[in-house]
């Protein structure tokens, strides 16, 4: 019996979801359970312009962490823009082509919802997935790093994926997976 494209898509967007919530919950760093954005401070200010000046970097690594994730993971995103948006995202770039060119991955966002800055290079994503639409994990946890001044998507959340889903998105798993942080 064959099946239609809207059918196929029918079973497949759920199996795929599950796929990215096992994915997502085998790679998640299990930090922080707080729902609150929270960002680090310098051990010690000397003055309240200095307090300031870093609670707004802060607060803009937060935004820049959001921006960045949420548009790594927007199906409408270039590729090219993409890699850019990984960490070690050049070492990834076949991988990404292949990810984003099935009909399945084209259907999956996130979006963010807390970051905590861990360290100056660092940080702990609380974020939801979703796929054709339908929420499929919440309250998944990634890291971000900053890497040559961008905040970037955790190379290990999408090894995670990558990983899980590798069979039903007819992706291979890049040999940089291995060294994945």
């Amino acid at each position: 019996m064959r099946f239609h494209s809207r059918v196929h898509r029918f079973y497949l967007a759920p199996a795929l979801g599950l796929v990215f919530a096992l994915a997502i919950t085998a790679c998640s760093s299990g930090g922080s359970s707080s729902s609150s954005t929270a960002t680090s401070a310098p051990a010690a200010t000397t003055s309240a312009a200095t307090a300031s000046s870093s609670a707004a970097a802060g607060g803009s690594a937060v935004a820049q962490i959001t921006a960045n994730w949420e548009a790594f993971f927007n199906p409408a995103t270039p590729n090219s823009k993409r890699v850019q948006l990984l960490e070690n995202g050049s070492e990834f770039a076949s991988a990404i082509n292949a990810f984003s060119a099935s009909p399945l991955a084209q259907q999956v966002s996130s979006k963010v919802d807390s970051v905590s800055v861990t360290s100056a290079t660092k940080a702990n994503v609380k974020y939801d997935l979703t796929a054709a639409g339908t929420s499929v994990a919440t309250g998944q946890t990634g890291t971000s790093v900053l890497q040559d001044g961008v905040w970037k998507v955790g190379d290990e959340v999408f090894c995670g994926l990558l990983k899980q889903g590798a069979s039903l998105l007819n992706v291979s798993v890049p040999a940089a997976c291995n060294s994945a942080s």
